[in-house]
């Protein structure tokens, strides 16, 4: 059950005190003009951790996401991987060849919208075996077969594997795109608001089936969300934007049973107002 397991609670960082992050942010700002996208925000994400960025529409939270994740050039700032070859890296001054290899292997991201995240007009297996040819992989059967296993851990039936994803529900669809993030192994996966939009049952069992899929493999990951429910049942730490800028963060329960801020203190007062 969702509610028999707090995330912030059970979290310990795999590292140690000498071992660097696996992804370290430093003043990362951005803007759009004169308007702020997000400035001057820090943190350290660790491997195995997941970090809820919550706030209201236009908070900066999406923009973040998008310097975080290589989609957006910060207009300030430094944002550090640690690769595997434990050398780490500002991502920013990888080349654009070395960035895309990053992204197909050590790195996932899951759309709100699973149309912008799958190829709609090929068939579910394919789009989960795209993702192992663009690292290589060129076998058939082994890339079917690893197609099926995966289906089968995000819960679609082995007999859709030939069907394509417009034949899906959204929650389905949601399921094949985690399908497609998570078949090459990455540490880190970046989720755009990835229940928004689904019915609160389906919502429910997708949570659920990331929670699993976090904890059995020893995921990092960074989710923006509005809805602070989702960031209870799958974050161990959270931070909260206003503005494009970080106004309180800490560990998720801690956050959202005492919050300090006054911008926390109203969101959280909103969710509990019947």
């Amino acid at each position: 059950m969702l509610e028999d397991f707090t995330p912030s609670e059970a979290f310990v960082p795999e590292a140690t005190a000498e071992d660097p992050p696996l992804l370290r942010a430093s003043g990362v700002s951005h803007f759009y003009g004169n308007r702020v996208g997000c400035q001057d925000v820090s943190f350290e994400l660790w491997p195995g951790e997941v970090l809820a960025i919550v706030g209201e529409s236009g908070s900066g939270k999406s923009t973040l996401l998008g310097c975080l994740s290589g989609r957006l050039t910060p207009t300030a700032g430094v944002v550090e991987y640690r690769m595997r070859d434990q050398a780490t890296r500002n991502i920013f001054d990888l080349s654009e060849a070395e960035r895309r290899f990053l992204a197909r292997t050590d790195w996932g991201f899951v759309h709100q919208d699973a149309r912008n995240g799958l190829r709609m007009t090929i068939s579910a297996g394919g789009n989960v075996g795209e993702r192992l040819m663009a690292i290589g992989n060129r076998n058939y059967a082994a890339i079917r077969g690893e197609a099926l296993d995966w289906l089968g851990r995000v819960e679609i039936d082995a007999d859709r594997i030939d069907d394509r994803p417009e034949q899906f529900s959204g929650g389905m669809r949601q399921r094949l795109q985690i399908a497609r993030n998570l078949v090459t192994g990455p540490r880190l996966v970046f989720m755009d608001e990835p229940t928004s939009g689904l019915d609160v049952s389906v919502q429910a069992r997708l949570l659920d089936l990331l929670r699993g899929l976090v904890s059995d493999l020893s995921l990092s990951a960074i989710i923006v969300t509005h809805d602070l429910a989702v960031a209870r049942m799958i974050s161990h730490r959270m931070m909260v934007m206003r503005n494009g800028t970080v106004v309180e963060s800490g560990l998720t329960d801690q956050i959202l049973d005492d919050p300090q801020s006054a911008y926390a203190q109203l969101l959280v007062a909103s969710v509990l107002q019947p």
